[in-house]
């Protein structure tokens, strides 16, 4: 993978490509920033409280999820207008890992600030409301619908295990229970950010391992994709026509001696004609 963007993120997650303006954007969560690149012209917004994932609405329009709600930001004048409090009333928790889902809803997960125990939750957000589906999640993670938006995947990336959701077919809620797609825990691995391409296959960036994997329809190994930075945290696909992949990474639980010997620890990387990923999906509000 080569570098995308030099700067190194705190915890670089929430990938976005906006297909509209053909621009990547990404959160360094710690840093309390959101990220963006156009060329060589590379840019961020800081705000006061943390800020994790985003959603595009328009042109200039981003549904954003920070630590207290859901938030309509405009790119152009940074303004940034509240849609819907989220456990804005819980200090110990902030937003995490999120994704709009083919109905136009936004499923965002939360977590505690020390991945306090089933502390967070996963929600959903459809037209201006706000319900919970899965609560007493401590990390958050690998939110993503495949190609067919029959079924939502996510993760509470302590279990190493990676859910699977039938999803409604006019209105996209879940229905059901969940059901495991992919165990992990015999291979150790940390499921991280997921995204899934055209094909159906999901590809879920594994915390500690330096890489992002894909897994086909049926949860079996397919390939894997190294990054640069040890903590891959969140993927996405983008480019003109939908086939790089990119990466983010982080710093957070790295010791000064291992950023010293791979100093591209927290940066965002990209491979090119890596498969054919899927349009992001706009949020309807």
């Amino acid at each position: 993978m080569a570098v995308f963007d030099d700067r190194p993120c705190a915890l670089g997650e929430g990938l976005l490509w906006h297909p509209e303006r053909q621009q990547l954007f990404w959160f360094d969560i710690l840093g309390k920033r959101l990220m963006t690149r156009v060329g060589d012209q590379a840019s961020e917004w800081v705000f006061d409280e943390h800020v994790s994932a985003a959603g595009w609405v328009d042109w200039d329009t981003l549904l954003m999820a920070s630590e207290t709600g859901l938030w309509r930001f405009d790119l152009n004048s940074a303004q940034r207008d509240l849609l819907c409090p989220l456990e804005a009333d819980n200090p110990l928790t902030r937003s995490n890992d999120g994704r709009a889902d083919p109905f136009g809803g936004f499923w965002i997960g939360t977590m505690g600030f020390d991945a306090e125990p089933g502390a967070g939750a996963i929600y959903r957000y459809y037209k201006g409301e706000l319900r919970t589906l899965i609560p007493e999640i401590t990390i958050s993670n690998a939110i993503c619908f495949g190609p067919d938006a029959k079924f939502a995947y996510y993760t509470d990336t302590v279990t190493k295990r990676i859910m699977r959701w039938e999803l409604d077919g006019t209105d996209g809620w879940p229905i059901g229970d969940a059901e495991l797609f992919l165990d992990l825990t015999q291979e150790g691995l940390n499921p991280d950010g997921a995204v899934i391409d055209a094909q159906g296959n999901l590809w879920n960036a594994q915390w500690g391992r330096a890489r992002v994997a894909a897994y086909t329809p049926e949860g079996a190994f397919l390939r894997a994709v190294e990054v640069a930075g040890l903590h891959s945290s969140c993927p996405a696909f983008g480019g003109e026509d939908m086939t790089t992949l990119f990466c983010t990474t982080a710093r957070a639980g790295l010791t000064d001696a291992q950023i010293s010997d791979e100093p591209r620890n927290g940066m965002t990387f990209s491979v090119s004609d890596v498969a054919q990923g899927q349009r992001e999906h706009k949020v309807l509000l």
